[in-house]
């Protein structure tokens, strides 16, 4: 069966029955290793992706589910070869340990603050609950995610504010 997928801005065509698991579409026939495999049964969150801005469990998302929409992968969230600022953050801290989780780690806290740019401890806690770390590096996980908002909030302060600049618009000029 021939599917279209849209996936990091590239449209691929591909030869797949549409009850595919998207996860083995990301990885065996795109070469998108990023996304990793948990458990398999959407439970631990390893396989986490975006789906129309959405977080889903690539494991238990059905390929043909993702025809017509956008999927982000890990690999889509760095821009202009550039890291994005999460990413950035996770290296600062030193969260990974083996790095399994980290992926799907970084999409749902990715979703986080494109949905809550200025989110509460509580929130970030809150948010990153259904994402598993065997290796326990949860505090610094918080402290990745709180670094980013915290530079954000940094950053926005210091922009004059009569001028009508978007936080987006605000980013790419600096």
């Amino acid at each position: 069966m021939a599917l279209s997928l849209t996936v990091n801005g590239e449209l691929h065509s591909l030869d797949i029955e549409g009850d595919t698991p998207l996860l083995w579409v990301l990885r065996d026939e795109l070469g998108l290793k990023g996304t990793k495999f948990g458990c398999g049964a959407g439970l631990c969150g390893a396989c986490t992706v975006h789906l129309n801005g959405q977080p889903v469990r690539s494991c238990s998302t059905w390929a043909e589910a993702a025809v017509g929409g956008e999927v982000t992968t890990i690999e889509g969230l760095a821009e202009d070869g550039k890291l994005h600022a999460l990413q950035n953050a996770w290296i600062a801290e030193g969260v990974p340990q083996c790095g399994y989780c980290q992926s799907g780690q970084i999409m749902s806290a990715a979703h986080l603050l494109a949905t809550n740019p200025a989110p509460a401890r509580d929130d970030v806690v809150a948010a990153m609950t259904g994402n598993l770390c065997r290796c326990g590096t949860y505090s610094r996980i918080i402290a990745a995610v709180e670094s980013v908002v915290e530079s954000s909030s940094v950053e926005n302060s210091s922009v004059d504010s009569s001028l009508a600049y978007d936080a987006a618009a605000v980013r790419e000029i600096s």
